[in-house]
């Protein structure tokens, strides 16, 4: 990795030396646009809408239209002058709990290492950070941009987590859940039976980008054909929902049923059946029993067989 930022953190009288690394990185496969009839790149030109010539980015400044259509030209002069945190020193402004940070707030990450020989001090913070729980407001300069972020520990090295700006985010007022009455009793415990049979430790390792690896998989076939043209394999179209299931209680017990055959989220099958067992007084239950009553005699003659066959199952 390549530090994208040096200076230091101010916490307090104490002063800690660090760089700056991003943290994340996009994975995702990168497409050209070409011409579809040659394969050519697609470039693109800056046009002036005035004159007409192609304008070099050096020559481009900023300009700012305010809804009655004034127009006002910014120059690296005028940005130059605007009130800014000092670029090479992050200032330590307050210490809150980390729970009070909504997550909608987080913006980018980044890593930071210690720059000095002897890194005491940052050991130090880091070591706070972690015993305390808690989660320093600092502010960030990066590109002429000041930001709110958060500092934080992360497997003993401090992570700085950019914030969005409360009016940066919007605000809600959906009219689709006005006048919703309040979920039934039953509806709430079988939903929560739901979640704890789907529950488990969150490891990211068990999740992966299926589509970048079905895109991969494509361009290599693509690539060892030596064919810039692959022809999509047709895939099986996904199971309608059952358009009679309209009692959230008989979706609810639906789910619990396919999580316990496939014994996912850390809950047993035989647990699973046990918490799904008041539900069975459901419609769906009903049906079902209606069906083996007039069940024909070749079915009842096959029913020995099942019997006997679940038993060497077992």
């Amino acid at each position: 990795m390549r530090a994208i930022w040096k200076g230091s953190i101010a916490f307090g009288l104490v002063n800690v030396p660090v760089k700056v690394y991003t943290a994340t990185e996009d994975h995702d496969i990168r497409f050209h646009q070409v011409h579809a009839a040659d394969g050519g790149r697609i470039k693109y030109d800056r046009v002036c809408t005035v004159c007409g010539k192609s304008v070099q980015y050096a020559d481009i400044d900023k300009a700012y239209e305010s809804p009655e259509g004034e127009k006002v030209v910014l120059t690296d002069e005028d940005f130059a002058k605007l009130p800014a945190a000092e670029k090479h020193e992050i200032p330590v402004l307050q210490f809150v709990p980390s729970e009070q940070i909504d997550p909608i707030l987080f913006d980018k990450s980044y890593y930071l290492e210690p720059d000095s020989n002897t890194p005491k001090a940052y050991v130090l913070l880091a070591a706070t950070l972690e015993r305390i729980d808690r989660t320093a407001l600092v502010h960030f300069t990066l590109r002429q941009k000041t930001r709110l972020a958060a500092m934080r520990v992360r497997d003993g090295v401090l992570v700085l987590q950019t914030l969005l700006w409360p009016d940066e985010v919007r605000a809600v007022d959906f009219e689709s859940l006005d006048d919703i009455s309040e979920p039934r009793p039953q509806e709430l415990k079988m939903a929560e039976t739901l979640v704890e049979s789907m529950s488990d430790d969150f490891d990211p390792d068990h999740y992966t980008d299926e589509y970048q690896i079905e895109l991969k998989r494509v361009l290599d076939e693509a690539i060892a054909g030596g064919t810039g043209k692959v022809v999509s394999q047709e895939k099986a179209e996904p199971a309608e929902m059952d358009a009679e299931v309209v009692d959230l209680v008989a979706a609810l017990q639906r789910s619990l049923e396919a999580s316990g055959r496939r014994g996912s989220g850390g809950a047993t099958k035989k647990t699973a059946a046990k918490k799904a067992a008041p539900a069975k007084a459901t419609k769906s239950a009903a049906k079902s029993t209606a069906a083996k009553k007039t069940a024909t005699k070749s079915a009842a003659k096959k029913a020995p067989a099942k019997k006997s066959a679940a038993r060497k199952g077992a």
